[in-house]
């Protein structure tokens, strides 16, 4: 079990993809209605590492990009937002880089995203292994990059890697269909990985998968407890949270808002979260911090730009009458 308060550092290690969203424009146009498109970085981890350095956080993000225009675009947005990209190589090849064209409307969203020969699972042993892990306060990744190999292999050695110097390990489940051969691979993968980390966080969805029956998703959130985890974060969307710790667990709700989208909110919470917890902020206060969050991403256009900075989540906080539950 890793010591939290080393979160306390404000720099994080942030494994998986980066890639090119483009967003129907002007906001509620249809993708088949669409004659022009707005870019933005995306990609669950560079989200992630976004949200951080919003919140005046240091992030360094771990992946391939295609060495291409758009894996060019990519390195370029991740300077754009403060990330570190040593750690970031590009691929050549057919290896193509995550693309997602996305609606920007609350109601019937459409997105399509483009994964074949993902250029992000071409990460592999090499990679991590070249990464000096001790200046870092965290280790953090989606299930994502545990779809495929050689990056499933590459992060699991990247949590060994990570635990050797006494790192927290943080696990946002991000089960995406579409990137696993099989619903019992990745359940399987899932699992593993939980079973291993510090923090989890996932909707009920996500824990139902894992847990093999979407009734008994709550009962595989408390069981992660159980087996080491310091923190679980069981998510049910409208209905709020359930967090779980050693000490026993609470309910929050939401901060209801006007949205645009409903794309974002879960990097939005995962890095705002961590942020809040890296400052000291107590567990029910930091979940709070990410719900709030969240919110705001779903009632902007795009991700990445969405993410609100510490001085925006302040000012949101103090006008909102507060959460819903």
């Amino acid at each position: 079990m890793a010591d939290l308060a080393r979160l306390a550092g404000r720099n994080f290690l942030v494994i998986g993809r980066a890639g090119m969203d483009l967003y129907a424009d002007p906001p509620g146009t249809q993708i088949e209605q669409a004659t022009r498109f707005t870019t933005a970085l995306g990609g669950s981890s560079a989200n992630i590492a976004v949200a951080l350095t919003r919140q005046a956080c240091r992030a360094a993000l771990v992946t391939c990009v295609s060495d291409d225009a758009v894996g060019r675009f990519c390195l370029n947005q991740l300077d754009a937002y403060g990330i570190d990209r040593a750690h970031v190589r590009a691929v050549a090849g057919e290896a193509r880089n995550s693309l997602a064209v996305v609606e920007t409307r609350a109601d019937n969203c459409q997105s399509v995203i483009y994964r074949n020969n993902a250029a992000d699972f071409a990460m592999t042993v090499s990679d991590v292994e070249a990464i000096d892990y001790a200046p870092f306060s965290a280790l953090i990744t989606t299930g994502t990059v545990l779809a495929a190999e050689p990056s499933r292999g590459a992060a699991f050695r990247a949590f060994d890697l990570a635990r050797a110097v006494g790192l927290p390990l943080i696990f946002d489940v991000d089960y995406r269909p579409y990137s696993w051969p099989s619903a019992d691979v990745a359940a399987q993968n899932y699992s593993r990985a939980a079973a291993l980390c510090d923090v989890i966080v996932g909707n009920d969805v996500e824990f139902g998968f894992m847990a093999g029956h979407p009734d008994r998703g709550l009962d595989k959130a408390r069981s992660l407890i159980t087996q080491g985890a310091q923190i679980v974060v069981y998510k049910m969307g409208e209905k709020g949270a359930v967090t779980i710790t050693p000490k026993g667990e609470f309910a929050t709700g939401i901060y209801p808002t006007t949205a645009l989208k409903p794309t974002g909110a879960g990097d939005s919470f995962l890095g705002t979260f961590i942020a809040a917890l890296a400052s000291g902020v107590p567990v029910k206060d930091a979940v709070l911090r990410g719900s709030a969050a969240a919110a705001m991403v779903v009632a902007r256009v795009a991700c990445a730009p969405a993410m609100p900075t510490t001085a925006e989540l302040d000012g949101f906080l103090g006008q909102h009458p507060g959460p819903t539950g």
